[in-house]
This record gives structure tokens, C-alpha cells and sequence, in this order.
């Protein structure tokens, strides 16, 4: 046989395509292998060697082996027949692979009219089971001729001994078998045991949630609830030629409802729900998740046929099919489950193009000229499971995915085949397999082709609608008295929420209602709430001063330059509490929900950034402080990708194109201004080109930068006082709402904080003097001389009588909403309540019913009690004074004094001493009350301006709040 010799050594030892035999019609027999030419012969040989071995130990006397020989060949001269019939064969086989005209002749002449008798009377199945016949037929002989030779009988009737030596021989047999059952089934018991656990099966009593339980994700359960309907009527598609989708993927964030959603999918349809635990097939031993693979799917075959149907779902998906191009470390392609939503990615591109960018991004990390070889061994053979589990456990889902329609039972595969029979078909197995993941990158592309998982919905982030809907939603299952304002605008400053976390700050807020002793959840719990999990804890550290007005400044001027510029946001919160990994945050929100950036946008967001370096320079005297690192990566970063991904610098092309194009030295073309004359501009020198516009990619990011960095630093010059006067509240109130921080730039009210205190000149005069100071302290590192201004608050904040102001500072115990009163119109007639809360459209507050102006409260002391004594002790005075003139004189005239009276001296003498007396005391009761009553009024100047100071607290900082309370966590405010 004639082959084409290689045309050269392949590094694997392989033939290479087309190298292989080129003759498909060979004239001689195919060579076969030294095995299969002696195989017979040794089987002979060894049957010979037993022969000879019981000749041996059954003699009487002893006989050497050469004797044995000798003695078996005479006695049994049939074996040496047997092996000269196949040398015979052999040398046939032999001969035809040596002469074509000898195969020629015994395949078509002698052997070939057999062969077509054979074909014209038999079928070819008939033909296989005769042949397999007569190799039974014939090795049965071979068998009973060395039972009779072993018995010393004839080869018929050992044969029917043969039943007689197992029998005898089976209490061995058993103990062999015992023994070896015994080990197998301590490994099977074992791995049964390990096999176990990780699948939870509900049943549908057990199942409550239902599609009105999942909020703020409608149109993911509009597309599911068609997979309820194949599921349940399958007929419908199916007798239209289609096939009930049986595979279904939820993919999305964290939180956002997944798991929710399949509960709800086995609730409405009151079939079994089978839940797999995510670290199920996270096994200890290769082999276990196999196991684990078969035996659920047993159980979903067997729940499908006794309910109509079953679902399973898989959580965490990607910890069973981990072999996507995430999990291989592969190139990150965009793929389906891209994160950026740009503009169509590769659909407007056609297939070749397609193929060649992928086959680029595989070869990416691969040199040219290198061969590509494979290893064949790699260490350790995944002995031990761990990891995402063995390999072998995804190809057993992938088989039970796509292998629902074999036919299953031992009987109906082997038994009726074995008969001849025709298995019968498998039932219609009605099982939906959902999964679900937050990594669909990660699973294999195998896992995820139709008819196995045949949709793939993304549950992402909801909507503000479906946010508002998932607030009223857990809203409604505590008492709370919060506005459809409101929670509009909860929703609204709340973009990013999810099912979960809208649940766990809605529980926040009910836990911050029951610390304060109430029952229901005011907007101030949710604004705790929201605070707490959108910053953490603040950390009790307090700043030296000069330092608290360096984080202040620079906080500040964020916040100035992001309402100035960014429109497309809105400033959240600012704060210069120190949290966990910051010193001080400026956040903002999207008003609304918008999916693509612009280079406006992005403009802005880089001078937000900014704005740090160029305020610390500009308020310090051209220095600045570490903080700033943070700011000037995102900057950087942002610049570097409209400069090289999004088309919105110098340059046009892409940089990750130019990158897997190895094209690392290339520079943009540079277009030509409008207005200049295409080809006129072409002749521009390129040095003068040059100078204008810089063309490497860390020149013009730096470019860039440097402008954006000019801008913010006019930007800064110009809103210089409302940058100082930000720095002020935040220093006096450390954290702002975003509408206060905007009422103090626009010098108006908030809803916390009056801003209007920030239009008088000499009070800013005091915060730029205070800043001058804190400058100086900061370049001498020392102290600051001025203390922080205080504001004259023009707005006058009365509390409610002394039965609800002491036991609940924040709230009204009526249960009403709280209130704080505006100073008095121009005509006095009375006061208007402002609320606590102002919508978010950004219009006027409500205004409330007037009420008249409540009376002064009576003075405590009494000033006439000083006049009634004072005239008590007159009237006293009188008439000891009568008594003592009528008792001197009384008009009669004098007589001698009797023996034993006292004298008129002496009468006159006590006299004068109980008048001082009267006098002394009157006095001195005088002086005690005055001073009474002074004291009296001290103390209710204190206390009211600790109420007012205790109201301002509680509605900037509840935690503060409840410290000046007296609040301990164990009881109630402290009244006294």
C-alpha cells in the first residue's frame, strides 16, 4: 500500500491533513498487528500449559514436566490441531497482504459467492447475530474439550458438569465476591453520602410569592409569564410545530429580584420548586457533582410526571458553569452581556469582520512565529473537587440539559433491545430550568445555546417607576407618614436602589422611628436611614480647627462647581464628617434616568474634580493638601477615556483598536478647522501644528487637563464668597441635604437651613476674616485666633408647649406633622408654618392656614409682692409707733414711775429696736426675693435657648439630637 510521506514531523506526533493513505481502494489485505496475528495462539498455548499443569498434580507417582509434555500432546492431539488451523490462517492473512492476485482470487472467487449468498438470503443484522453464533459455538467446544480433559470424561457430559464444579466451588466464589462487594460498597456509601444536601424541594403548598410580590421589574415579568403559559398549556405551541422553551436565564446586579421572581414563577404555577444551592457541587473529591447532576435530575424527572411539571432553579449560576472567557481569563469582549450599552457593538458589522476581530482577540496574547502546541499532562488532574467544582460536573448538566428525550429504564434500553424490540419514547418531561447570576460572562457558551437555555432577560437596576413602586410597596407594610412627594423624591435620590436595598433602608428607618420611641416612620428616619447606609457611621473624630476648615473649603468648592456646571446632576448631600475612607464628600444624584454620556457631561465631571486642587490653591496660598489624590485620578481617568475610547478629544481612533491591531506608534490624523480651507490647512507645517494641539495620547490627556483646570480655577475666583459661605455651614452644621447646600449658594431658605443669613456683607466680612485666620494657622501651624462666626438666624424657631417639646424634641407626641414657625409678616397679623419638607420640583412650599399670634407668656415673677411687703412693714411700723406714743403719753399727765414697771427710756429704747428689726427684715425679704426672681428669669432664658438650640440640632443632626436629649438607647429623652 502506497502512503504520501509527511512533509514534516507535526510538533505532536500527528499526521498532518492529507498525508494519509492514497489509495482508499487497496488491492491487498490490510496489514494487522503482531497482537491480533498471535493472540489465538497464545490463548492455545496457555489452555496447552493447564493441560500439562493437571497432568502433573493429578498423577500418582511424580512425573516431570517434560514427561507432561509429552503425555498431554499424545492424549490430547486436539490442540495441536487448533493451533496448526491457525497457522494455516495466519499464513493466508500473510500471503494476501504480500500479493494483490492471491487476495484477488480468495476474495471474489472463492470466498465472494459465499459472501453474496449470504447478502441475498440474510439481512445484515441477521448476518451479525449468525456470525456472533458460530464464535459462541465455537468457543463452547474449545471449553468442553478441556473440561474433558480435566474430568476424564467426554466433552458432552462435562459440560453438564460444569454447573456441578461452581456449585462446588461457590462458597469460595461468595466469599470472594462478599469481600469485594463489601470494599465497593463503602466507597458507594461514601460518595452517596457526599452526594447529598444542596437541593431543597418545595412543593406547591409550600410556595406563597407570587407576581404581585415582585416590584419594580414588570417588563422582566411580562417576558416571564410567557414561559408560564408553555408551561402549563404546552399544547399551544407545540401543535403549531414549536417546542416549550424549557430554559431560562435572569442575570442582572445583586438584589435586584432574581431569586424572587423564579419563587414567583412556582407560585403562580402550583408546580414543585426545586431550590440548588449555589455551593452544591463544590465538592470535596472529583466525581461527586456527577453524582449529584444524575441523582437531581432523577428527582425533577420523577416530580415532572407525578405534578405535570417542575421547576428548578440554579442560584449563583456561575458557580457551576464557570468556563466562560471571564472564568478562562480570556479577552473581555463585549459580548452579549456587555456592560457599556454603546451603540450596536458588533451587530452592523458583517460575519467575517466579526470573525477576524475575534480570532484577533484570541491570538492577541500570542507572538507571531511562535507554534502553537498543546500540553498534553498537566499537574494534580483536578484530583481533589474544591474550585468551581470538577470538570466533569458541567458536561453532566450540559448531558441532562439536552438529554430529556432519550429513553430512559433498564428494561426499556437493554431488555427490549435485547429482545429485539424497539425502546419506547421517554414521556414529555415539563421541567424549567431557570438560573441565575450577577457573572454571565463566566458561563459557558455550551450552557447558554437555545435548547438548553433558551431566554436570557437582564433584571437590572429598576426604573424611578419601578422604584417608587418597590418604596410603596415595603412603605405599606409599616405605619409611616411620609408623602407621595416624598417618596418621589426617594426614589429619586435613591438611583442605583434595588429590591434589597429598598427593603433594608426602609427597615433602617422603621429601627431609627423605635430608637426615638415611636411607632411610625417620619421623613427625618428616612433621611437618617439613607445616610447611615449611603456613608456608613461617622467615626467620633473631631478636627483640629485649622484642618476642619481645610476639609471644609475643600468640600465646598466641589460643591459650588458642581452646581455651577454639572446640570446633569444634583447635589445629594455634603458633609465633612469623617467617615471610614474619607475625610469629607460631596455626592450627587441624576434627577432623572439617562443611559449615555456626553462630552459636556464628562467636561464637567472632570472640573468637579478639580475644583479641589484649584480651591486649595487659591484659598492657601498656592498650596494643597494630599486629599486631592482621588480627585485627580478620576479626572485623569475620565480625560483618558474621552481622549481614547469615546471620540471626545484631539484624536478619533480607538485606543483598545489600535492596541489588539499592535499599532502602538500610530497618532490621529488632524482634521482641519472650519472655516480654514480643507487643503489649505493640509500645508500647515506640522512643528506649528504641533505647538497648537499636542499629539501623544499623555500630552493631550495632560492638555486637557491643564484647560479644564484654568476654567475651574475662573469658575472658583467668581464664586468666591459662596464657596466661603458653604465652608461655614459645613463647619457649623458638618452635613447638608443637597437643597440646603443650594439655598446657601442662592442666598435663599431651605428646608433645614436659612440661607438669607449669607446676604448680610458684615457678616461675611466675619467668615472672611475667620478664613484669613485659618489660613495663617495653617502656614504657621499654629491655632486659629478668630472663633468661627455665628449666624444671627433671622428666622425665629418657637417650640410647642412644654408637654411635647420635653419628651420629643423631633416629634410632635399628637402625632401631627412637625412645624417651625417664620418670624412675623409685615403687618404682624401672625405666623405661617413652613414644613419640614419641600417637593422636589423645586416649587414653593405649601403654605399653611395662618394662626394667630400667641399671647406673651405671663411672667413668672411678681413685682407687686415687694410693694405688699414693703407696705406691710409700713403698717406694722404705724402702730408699734401709736402703741408706743399712746402707751408714753396717751394725753394724761405723768405720774412717778411704780416700783417695778419699766421706764419710758427703756420703752422708747425697745421700740426704736423692734421698728429696726421690722425694717432689717422686710429688707432683707426684699433683697432674697428680687434676687429670686432674677435667677427665675436666668433660668428660663437658658432653657429657651437650649430648646431652640435642641430643635435646630434635631432637624440637621438627628444622632446630636438625641445626645442633647439625654436619649441613652434604654429609655426615653430624659425629662429632668
Amino acid at each position: 500500500m502506497n502512503t504520501a510521506p509527511p512533509p514534516h514531523v507535526h510538533p505532536e506526533g500527528l499526521r498532518p491533513p492529507g498525508s494519509g493513505p492514497d489509495d482508499r481502494d487497496s488491492k491487498t489485505r490490510k496489514k494487522i498487528s503482531l497482537w491480533d496475528r498471535a493472540k489465538f495462539l497464545v490463548i492455545f498455548a496457555i489452555i496447552y500449559l493447564v493441560l500439562v499443569w493437571y497432568n502433573v498434580v493429578s498423577f500418582d507417582g511424580i512425573m516431570s514436566f517434560s514427561d507432561a509434555l509429552v503425555v498431554t500432546a499424545r492424549e490430547r492431539p486436539w490442540i495441536f490441531v487448533l493451533m496448526g488451523l491457525e497457522v494455516v490462517r495466519q499464513a493466508h492473512f500473510l500471503i494476501s497482504e504480500r500479493s494483490a492476485g492471491y487476495h484477488r482470487f480468495w476474495t471474489h472467487k472463492v470466498f465472494g459467492g459465499t459472501d453474496r449468498w449470504s447478502k441475498r438470503r440474510f439481512s445484515d443484522w441477521n448476518r451479525f447475530r449468525m456470525a456472533r453464533l458460530l464464535k459462541w459455538l465455537f468457543w463452547i467446544a474449545v471449553l468442553a474439550l478441556v473440561l474433558a480433559a480435566v474430568l476424564d470424561t467426554s466433552p458432552v457430559l462435562a459440560l453438564f458438569k460444569a454447573p456441578q464444579l461452581l456449585w462446588s466451588a461457590l462458597p469460595y466464589a461468595a466469599q470472594l465476591a462478599f469481600a469485594f462487594f463489601f470494599i465497593a460498597f463503602q466507597f458507594i456509601g461514601l460518595f452517596w453520602l457526599l452526594s447529598r444536601g444542596g437541593v431543597e424541594t418545595y412543593f406547591p403548598d409550600d410556595i406563597k410569592t407570587r407576581f404581585t410580590d415582585v416590584w419594580g421589574q414588570d417588563h422582566v415579568v411580562e417576558r416571564v409569564k410567557e414561559n408560564i403559559v408553555f408551561l402549563e398549556r404546552p399544547d399551544a405551541i407545540e401543535e403549531k410545530g414549536g417546542y416549550v422553551p424549557s430554559g431560562l436565564l435572569l442575570w442582572g446586579p445583586p438584589g435586584t429580584g432574581k431569586t424572587l421572581m423564579a419563587e414567583a414563577v412556582a407560585g403562580e404555577t402550583g408546580k414543585p420548586y426545586v431550590f440548588v444551592d449555589p455551593g452544591a457541587f463544590v465538592n470535596m473529591f472529583m466525581g461527586i457533582g456527577i453524582l449529584k447532576v444524575k441523582s437531581l435530575f432523577r428527582k425533577l424527572r420523577k416530580l415532572a410526571l407525578r405534578y405535570g411539571g417542575v421547576i428548578v432553579f440554579f442560584d449563583e449560576a456561575d458557580s457551576l458553569g464557570r468556563r466562560g472567557s471571564l472564568a478562562q481569563q480570556g479577552p473581555q469582549g463585549q459580548g452579549r452581556f456587555g456592560a457599556h450599552a454603546g451603540c450596536h457593538g458588533f451587530s452592523y458589522l458583517s460575519e467575517d469582520v466579526r470573525s477576524m476581530i475575534a480570532r484577533q482577540s484570541l491570538n492577541g496574547l500570542q507572538d507571531e512565529g511562535q507554534p502553537t502546541t498543546r500540553s498534553r499532562f498537566f499537574m494534580g488532574g483536578n484530583m481533589m473537587g474544591g474550585g468551581g467544582g470538577d470538570p466533569g460536573t458541567l458536561q453532566a448538566l450540559l448531558t441532562e440539559l439536552s438529554g430529556l428525550k432519550k429513553p430512559r429504564g433498564i428494561v426499556n434500553r437493554h431488555v427490549r433491545r435485547l429482545l429485539g424490540m424497539r425502546p419506547k419514547p421517554p414521556p414529555k418531561y415539563r421541567i424549567l430550568v431557570m438560573m441565575a447570576t450577577n457573572m454571565p460572562n463566566a458561563l459557558d457558551e455550551a450552557l447558554l445555546r437555545p435548547g438548553r437555555i433558551d431566554r436570557i432577560y437582564k433584571v437590572g437596576y429598576p426604573s424611578k417607576a419601578g422604584r417608587i413602586r418597590t418604596y410603596e410597596g415595603y412603605f405599606d407594610k409599616v405605619q409611616h407618614q411620609l408623602t407621595e412627594a416624598q417618596i418621589d423624591k426617594l426614589a429619586t435620590i435613591t438611583p442605583y436602589a434595588t429590591g434589597a436595598t429598598i427593603k433594608d433602608l426602609v427597615n433602617e428607618s422603621l429601627i431609627n422611628a423605635i430608637r426615638d420611641g415611636r411607632e411610625i416612620i417620619q421623613w427625618s428616619d428616612v433621611v437618617r436611614a439613607k445616610r447611615l447606609k449611603q456613608l456608613g457611621p461617622p467615626e467620633n473624630v473631631e478636627y483640629i480647627e485649622r484642618e476642619r476648615h481645610a476639609v471644609a473649603v475643600h468640600e465646598a468648592c466641589h460643591a459650588v462647581v458642581a452646581y455651577r456646571t454639572r446640570h446633569h446632576l444634583e447635589i445629594d448631600l455634603a458633609t465633612i464628617e469623617k467617615g471610614a475612607d474619607y475625610l469629607g464628600m460631596v455626592s450627587s444624584i441624576k434627577p432623572e434616568d439617562q443611559f449615555t454620556g456626553w462630552r459636556s457631561e464628562y467636561e464637567a465631571d472632570v472640573m468637579v474634580s478639580l475644583a479641589s486642587l484649584a480651591g486649595e490653591r487659591m484659598f492657601f496660598s498656592d498650596d494643597n493638601s494630599s486629599g486631592v489624590s482621588g480627585d485627580l485620578t478620576s479626572a485623569t481617568y475620565v480625560t483618558g477615556l474621552m481622549e481614547s475610547y469615546w471620540g471626545m478629544g484631539v484624536g478619533v481612533s480607538s485606543l483598545p483598536a489600535l492596541q489588539e491591531l499592535q499599532i502602538m506608534a500610530g497618532k490621529p490624523v488632524q482634521k482641519p478647522k472650519t472655516g480654514e480651507g480643507g487643503a489649505g490647512s493640509g500645508n500647515e507645517p506640522t512643528s506649528r501644528r504641533d505647538d497648537i494641539v499636542p499629539d501623544m495620547l499623555g500630552e493631550r490627556i495632560e492638555h486637557n487637563l491643564v484647560r479644564l483646570l484654568a476654567r475651574t480655577e475662573a469658575l472658583l475666583r467668581e464664586n468666591r464668597r459662596e464657596v466661603l459661605c458653604v465652608a461655614h455651614a459645613l463647619e457649623t452644621h458638618k452635613t447638608l441635604d443637597g437643597e440646603d447646600v443650594v439655598a446657601v449658594i442662592e442666598s435663599t431658605r431651605g428646608p433645614l437651613i436659612d440661607g438669607s443669613v449669607y446676604t448680610s456683607d458684615s457678616f461675611y466680612d466675619e467668615i472672611e476674616t475667620y478664613h484669613v485666620a485659618a489660613a495663617e494657622a495653617h502656614r504657621t501651624h499654629s491655632h486659629v485666633e478668630v472663633e468661627l462666626p455665628v449666624a444671627v438666624e433671622s428666622r425665629v424657631l418657637e417650640l410647642e408647649p412644654a408637654t411635647a417639646t420635653t419628651s420629643t424634641a423631633v416629634a410632635p407626641v399628637s402625632g401631627a406633622t412637625p412645624a417651625v414657625f417664620a418670624p412675623p409678616n409685615a403687618n404682624g397679623a401672625g405666623f405661617v408654618i413652613q414644613p419640614d419638607f419641600v417637593p422636589w420640583n423645586g416649587g414653593p412650599p405649601p403654605g399653611g392656614p395662618a394662626m394667630p399670634q400667641p399671647a406673651a407668656p405671663a411672667d413668672r415673677t411678681k413685682p407687686s409682692g415687694l410693694l405688699w411687703a414693703f407696705v406691710g412693714g409700713l403698717v406694722v411700723l404705724v402702730l408699734i409707733v401709736l402703741a408706743g406714743v399712746v402707751y408714753l403719753g396717751g394725753g394724761q399727765p405723768q405720774t412717778a414711775v411704780a416700783p417695778g414697771s419699766l421706764s419710758r427710756t427703756t420703752v422708747l429704747v425697745l421700740i426704736v429696736a423692734l421698728v429696726a428689726l421690722v425694717g432689717a427684715v422686710a429688707v432683707t425679704a426684699a433683697v432674697i426675693h428680687r434676687h429670686k426672681a432674677e435667677r427665675t428669669r436666668a433660668e428660663r432664658a437658658r432653657d429657651l435657648a437650649a430648646e431652640r438650640a435642641q430643635l435646630l440640632a434635631a432637624a440637621m443632626d438627628p444622632e446630636v439630637a438625641m445626645r442633647l436629649l439625654g436619649y441613652d438607647g434604654r429609655r426615653g429623652p430624659d425629662n429632668g
